[in-house]
């Protein structure tokens, strides 16, 4: 595998030599340092600043998250538009600070001239993560007559707060509405559970065995990606 990465890198960069008529010392380079050459060459020769600027701030983004936390807090201290708002909001949300994800959602919500479609979304996936249902519930019921909300992910969690306050039968549409052949896996297995939970035995052992059976026609890398739930979908199964 590695031999062929290497021979593919070689022939694109002698082709991008070639065809933007670089100086031919390049060519010497790329043979007798292939991939430490090959690697130079794409970075000083392929690679706009533009694009090496950005590829350093994803990195940095990655190794050090709070960075991008600073750096846009600091955004928002000279000009605190809806924008900069928003960018430190989604920033806390993928580094898993949900408190201050929501916070910062709350806030983009005072400019009303704004599409509020977005943030009420994410209020809603952060309130779940946190547990606090009455929100999850609070801020699902804004953006619930909107299409993109039928089988999505505020869906599903309004689904489970519902639920959690006992409203079981209206958390039995909501959670249903996901129930779609070759996807929404893990949703379908909490579907799946809810029936067993709420004496629907028969329902939530049907749908085990979809899950089951469509497992079975997965590929490799679907099957790594929903290992787990396959994984315990098989375990509920044996019990039953």
């Amino acid at each position: 595998m590695h031999y062929y990465l290497i021979v593919a890198l070689k022939v694109f960069c002698l082709y991008h030599i070639y065809k933007n008529r670089k100086p031919y010392y390049w060519f010497f380079v790329i043979f007798l340092i292939p991939v430490v050459g090959a690697v130079f060459y794409i970075i000083t020769q392929v690679l706009t600043s533009r694009d090496v600027d950005t590829i350093q701030k994803e990195i940095t983004s990655i190794v050090n998250p709070t960075k991008k936390i600073k750096d846009l807090e600091k955004k928002i201290e000279f000009a605190d538009t809806y924008a900069n708002r928003l960018d430190l909001a989604d920033a806390y949300f993928e580094i898993q600070a949900y408190q201050n994800a929501i916070f910062n959602y709350e806030k983009t919500l005072e400019d009303e001239v704004q599409n509020a479609t977005y943030a009420n979304q994410k209020l809603v996936q952060s309130n779940f993560e946190i547990e606090d249902f009455e929100k999850v519930i609070f801020y699902a019921e804004k953006i619930k007559a909107l299409p993109e909300f039928k089988a999505s992910k505020e869906q599903f969690c309004y689904g489970l707060a519902l639920q959690s306050i006992g409203e079981i039968e209206k958390a039995e549409t909501e959670l249903k509405s996901i129930d779609r052949p070759y996807s929404n896996y893990s949703e379908r297995l909490e579907l799946a559970k809810f029936y067993l939970s709420h004496d629907k035995t028969e329902d939530g052992q049907a749908l085990l065995e979809e899950i089951s059976n469509e497992a079975k026609y997965m590929t490799k890398q679907n099957r790594r990606l929903f290992r787990k739930t396959i994984t315990e979908v098989e375990q509920i199964l044996k019990t039953l």
